[in-house]
C-alpha cells in the first residue's frame, strides 16, 4: 500500500511538472522554484556555517543588534534632514514633472510609465518608495504586470542618496568621492535588469 502511494505521488508530481512545461516556460519553474527556497536556505546556512568556523552565532547576533541600535541614534538628525527634503520634493510637484519628461523613453524599453516614480523615489528613500508601491499595489493589484515589476525594482535598488546623506554624515565622511556616480549607476542597472527579466518572467 506504501509504494502504491509513493508511486501515486510520483505520478501527480511528473503530472504537475509536465503540465506547468506545457503553459510556462523553464526559465520562470526554475525561478519560482528559487524563490520559494531561498530564505529557507539562507535561514538553515547561516548558522551551519557559523558553528562550521565556530562563531557564537547568537552573541554575534546580540552584539550586531547592540551596536545598530547606537547607528540608529547617531543618524536620528541627518534622517529628519533627508525625509524633510524628501517631502518637499513630492509636495513641489517635481516628482510628476520628472515622470512626465522620462515617460518617451521608459516608454522605449518597455517599462510603464505608473512604475517611474518607484525608479524615482528609490535612490532618495526606501519608505516613500514603499508608499508609491502600496498605492500601485492597490490599484493595478499585487499579480499584475505593474505591481510585479514595482516590487522588483523595489528590491533590485538602493536608497543611493539616503545612504550617503545619512549614514556618510553620521560617521563625519564629507567628501563622498565616486560613491554618488556608483550608487547611481548600481540603481539604474538594477532597474533596466528588473525590466528585462519581468518582461521575460511575467510577460
Amino acid at each position: 500500500m506504501l509504494d502504491s502511494l509513493s508511486t501515486s505521488v510520483v505520478i501527480d508530481t511528473i503530472s504537475q511538472v509536465a503540465q506547468s512545461t506545457s503553459s510556462e516556460s523553464l526559465f520562470v519553474i526554475i525561478m519560482k522554484g528559487f524563490s520559494n527556497y531561498a530564505i529557507p536556505f539562507l535561514l538553515l546556512i547561516i548558522p551551519i556555517l557559523g558553528f562550521a568556523k565556530k562563531v557564537k552565532v547568537y552573541e554575534a547576533f546580540v552584539e550586531g543588534a547592540k551596536d545598530g541600535f547606537t547607528v540608529a541614534i547617531k543618524i536620528i538628525p541627518f534622517l529628519v534632514a533627508i525625509l524633510v527634503a524628501i517631502g518637499m520634493f513630492r509636495a513641489s510637484g517635481a516628482m510628476d514633472y520628472f515622470v512626465y519628461l522620462l515617460s518617451p523613453i521608459t516608454n522605449l524599453i518597455g517599462m510603464p510609465a505608473e512604475t517611474l516614480p518607484v525608479a524615482l523615489m528609490r535612490p532618495l528613500s526606501g519608505s516613500g518608495t514603499l508608499g508609491i508601491v502600496t498605492e500601485l499595489m492597490n490599484e493595478h493589484g499585487p499579480d499584475s504586470f505593474i505591481g510585479r515589476l514595482s516590487s522588483t525594482m523595489f528590491g533590485s535598488t538602493e536608497t543611493t542618496f539616503y545612504v550617503l546623506a545619512v549614514y556618510f554624515g553620521a560617521v563625519g565622511i564629507k567628501k563622498s568621492r565616486h560613491a554618488v556616480a556608483a550608487g547611481l549607476i548600481g540603481d539604474v542597472v538594477g532597474l533596466l535588469m528588473a525590466v528585462f527579466i519581468c518582461r521575460i518572467v511575467f510577460g
